[in-house]
């Protein structure tokens, strides 16, 4: 499945600087409305490494209300959590009405992580597909939205951005030897990936995969499938939004550099764009 995926999907930087302030706007005013209407919603991200979820975290997380979200990265179990039902942690981070929570991984890797390394027996994390399935079942029955993403590049983008980022001795640090290990694995977490795709897509926790090697078009994805699943459970009607760049002679471009230049170059370091 994965490999079906066009990874050459981009956005241009004409284009991205037209149609992100507006897309900016509307995701903090369906934050506000979603506040107000009570609704919780759960973000989580799941991906390659060095896919750019953290950058594309933080990118969503710039333009919403500090006040009405929650943002958890997700490590391995300690060792009081170990003694509780698995999803217990997860539980506890549930958010309350009209609170976004966003999950920087999340209890997918009890069928990613604890699979491929072989942490558990393989009875607890097939059983773990029902759990999961059980489990957001309930939260939506409750009122909760879901929106779940995955970030997509291939096995060669992932070991451009591990050079790129180990090139420089302020980044190097990001590119661990686990890393290393896990791409030379591409293969075998692709394999458990596209099973966990298949075994939780459903109607109330569908997967979003995302083509990240470009890094505007990632965003840009994000930010719409943020709007378009929260407007309709608002009662709003979706704006279409074109891709088509104004046609601005350069020298009428402004002198100060929009806010949206300094994240484009930030990404650029890795992204190579």
């Amino acid at each position: 499945m994965l490999d079906k995926i066009d990874l050459n999907q981009k956005v241009d930087k004409a284009t991205y600087k037209q149609i992100m302030p507006a897309l900016a706007s509307r995701l903090y005013t369906i934050q506000k409305l979603s506040w107000d209407a009570n609704i919780p919603v759960i973000i989580l991200f799941e991906g390659w490494d060095a896919a750019g979820k953290g950058t594309s975290i933080q990118r969503l997380t710039q333009h919403l209300d500090p006040r009405g979200y929650k943002l958890y990265p997700i490590r391995a179990a300690r060792t009081y959590e170990k003694k509780r039902p698995w999803l217990w942690r997860f539980w506890l981070k549930i958010p309350r009405l009209g609170e976004w929570v966003i999950f920087d991984r999340s209890w997918y890797g009890r069928v990613l992580v604890e699979r491929v390394e072989n942490l558990i027996p393989e009875r607890e994390w097939r059983r773990a597909y029902r759990d999961i399935v059980d489990f957001e079942r309930t939260l939506a029955d409750d009122g909760h939205l879901i929106i779940k993403f995955f970030l997509h590049i291939s096995k060669e983008e992932q070991k451009r951005r591990f050079k790129k980022l180990t090139k420089d001795p302020l980044t190097a640090w990001h590119v661990t030897a686990e890393d290393w290990e896990h791409h030379r694995n591409y293969d075998e977490w692709t394999l458990a990936y596209e099973e966990a795709f298949e075994r939780t897509e459903t109607e109330w926790g569908p997967w979003t995969i995302v083509e990240a090697t470009n890094r505007r078009h990632t965003w840009v994805k994000i930010y719409k499938t943020v709007i378009n699943t929260l407007e309709p459970a608002l009662g709003l009607e979706s704006e279409p939004l074109e891709l088509t760049p104004k046609t601005t002679p350069v020298s009428e471009e402004h002198a100060s550099q929009p806010e949206w230049r300094v994240e484009e170059e930030q990404a650029e370091v890795i992204s190579g764009e």
